[in-house]
């Protein structure tokens, strides 16, 4: 069971929720108003590689004009 992030649209505040299902996702209501018109937020999410950790970034000296 994930736990979504949503945003009420009556009230404006923000929460998290444990969603059983994405078909219940619909039937979320926000605990500070109760109000129903709530919208899900584009969530990130972390994982973990395994081996290591690695940089996805350049160092920027190398992309220098005459650089270093």
């Amino acid at each position: 069971m994930p736990i979504y992030e949503f945003d009420c649209q009556d009230c404006h505040s923000g929460f998290e929720k444990l969603v059983r299902g994405f078909s219940a996702i619909g039937s979320v209501t926000c605990p500070q108003c109760g109000g129903q018109q709530v919208q899900k937020r584009l969530s990130t999410f972390a994982s973990h590689v395994a081996g290591g950790s690695f940089s996805l970034s350049a160092p920027a000296a190398a992309c220098a004009p005459g650089g270093a």
